[in-house]
């Protein structure tokens, strides 16, 4: 019974959470953007070419 009673409390306190800006697909769509201006897209690019070079290599 004293599990169920802290799983309702979290669940509550998920609940009870603040949202200061709903709208979420703006946000990431702004974090996306972010993501390309700073350049880490051709981190990400790299380390998938990287990455598919080193898989071939091993048996």
């Amino acid at each position: 019974m004293a599990h169920l009673h802290h799983s309702l409390g979290l669940v509550w306190t998920l609940l009870a959470q603040d949202v200061k800006d709903p709208n979420v697909l703006g946000q990431m769509q702004t974090a996306f953007e972010n993501f390309v201006k700073s350049g880490q897209i051709w981190a990400l690019i790299i380390g998938f070419v990287l990455g598919y070079g080193f898989k071939s290599l091993l048996p």
